[in-house]
């Protein structure tokens, strides 16, 4: 009766299926994370939510990425705290453009809803004396 004679697996070939699993899942994920960066998944601007606030910036939360896109918290006179898409860091930077809390600032932008969030796209933001322009007349982003 033959005997069966049994190997030691082969640790080269664990390693390399081990690899080309890591590889797999890494590249399987640039995409997705270059979409998001890239605002793939931005909500719409719509023409017909526009509307217009004054209010305090009460907190700008910066991205780590430039390519990621700023969001202001406004505090509106007279009425609730509003999440506000600004536009992405890059563009802010390449603009010479910055908000702080505490900035005043009027705002002109669509209502959208994102998930359970309300937020306001911004196309048009005033900041003293300064007006930085971040769509057209029809929504589309002016940094594209």
């Amino acid at each position: 009766m033959p005997s069966r004679i049994r190997s030691k697996p082969s640790t080269h070939s664990l390693e390399s299926i081990v690899a080309a699993v890591a590889l797999f899942c890494a590249t399987s994920t640039i995409p997705l994370v270059a979409q998001h960066a890239q605002g793939a998944s931005s909500p719409k601007y719509d023409a017909q939510t526009e509307t217009k606030m004054r209010g305090t910036v009460d907190d700008v939360r910066l991205p780590s990425s430039a390519k990621e896109i700023v969001y202001l918290l406004l505090k509106t006179d007279g009425g609730p705290s509003v999440e506000v898409y600004v536009c992405p860091k890059s563009f802010l930077d390449d603009m010479g453009v910055a908000f702080a809390k505490g900035d005043q600032i009027d705002l002109n932008g669509s209502k959208v809803k994102r998930g359970d969030t309300d937020l306001i796209l911004a196309r048009e933001i005033v900041k003293k004396t300064d007006t930085l322009v971040l769509r057209d007349d029809k929504g589309k982003p002016v940094w594209n």
